[in-house]
């Protein structure tokens, strides 16, 4: 079980994408108890409240092909900030998003933290999307299909620099590892090759089970680091399992995959943070979504059957 106190973060970020909704995020996580289901693990919790983030209503995109980008910098510069604040007073840090731009500022304070201990970390990136493209390569110009690059040190840098390690990327490549992608642009493609990052498509997964895929994951995501940060997209589950999210693609990891994916976290006992993103309530079934997130936090903490 985790031996820290919970910090929860909620970041209503609903600049990164197309549809509405997904500012609701971590409001649909506090109702589905995502406070008292940690609680029941006999791990205490603090909810730290939401960070202030601009409503695209009140806004005109001046960059058509990074939309938002200064509003979604500012707010993941005020998470990175907190994020920090949380980790300081020896917090585990839970963000619950809100679309996935929002790891450019957890992952930006995670890095930050931990470089100034002179500690490197790895990053689980768990999606059905690659979401490594830049400005001059996204097809719609929305940055939640940017930010694992930015967190590498590609695109834009409002958000590239969010970590202020003198211009080097928050994390390492070779800590890096996307799990669960079935939905890669052409664009993303190039620059995953170009990098070298290692992606676990879904092809990968049926072939060769989700637990000797993670086994993989953890090893590339722990070697030399301080542990790992899971920045844990929704859309990553199977559809039947999460149907309220954006962008949904059929074909992901089934619930049980999720959970043993989840469990298997746990007993690395090298989880330094979690984020949830992409829960869009309006396009869900009675919360079923975010409870099922709920689920899988309390797996990743240290829930386990027997």
């Amino acid at each position: 079980m985790l031996d820290k106190n919970v910090a929860m973060i909620g970041v209503p970020m609903d600049l990164g994408g197309v549809h509405r909704g997904v500012d609701m995020g971590p409001s649909a996580l506090r109702i589905a108890g995502m406070e008292q289901a940690v609680r029941r693990l006999g791990i205490e919790v603090h909810d730290f409240g939401n960070i202030p983030v601009e409503v695209p209503e009140s806004l005109e995109p001046v960059d058509l092909h990074a939309r938002f980008k200064d509003q979604i910098a500012l707010s993941c510069s005020r998470l990175r900030d907190r994020v920090v604040e949380v980790m300081e007073l020896g917090n585990f840090p839970l963000v619950m998003g809100g679309d996935h731009s929002i790891a450019c500022g957890t992952v930006a304070g995670m890095s930050a933290f931990h470089a100034a201990r002179g500690e490197s970390i790895g990053l689980i990136w768990f999606d059905a999307h690659g979401d490594m493209n830049t400005p001059e390569s996204s097809p719609s110009g929305n940055i939640h299909g940017m930010p694992l690059a930015a967190c590498l040190g590609r695109g834009l840098p409002e958000l590239t620099g969010l970590a202020g390690a003198n211009g080097a990327p928050m994390i390492d490549v070779k800590n890096a590892v996307v799990v669960g992608a079935r939905s890669i642009d052409r664009s993303e493609k190039e620059e995953i090759q170009d990098l070298g990052l290692r992606v676990m498509t879904m092809r990968e997964i049926d072939m060769r089970g989700i637990h000797d895929v993670m086994l993989e994951a953890f090893e590339i995501a722990t070697q030399g680091t301080a542990g790992f940060h899971l920045s844990f997209d929704m859309d990553g589950c199977d559809p039947e399992v999460a149907p309220g999210v954006g962008t949904p693609v059929r074909g992901g990891l089934n619930f049980r995959e999720c959970h043993l994916l989840m469990e298997m976290v746990a007993e690395t006992e090298s989880l330094l943070g979690l984020e949830l993103t992409e829960i869009n309530p309006i396009l869900d079934r009675r919360n079923k979504t975010a409870k099922v997130a709920v689920d899988l936090t309390q797996s990743a903490l240290g829930k386990i059957v027997l």
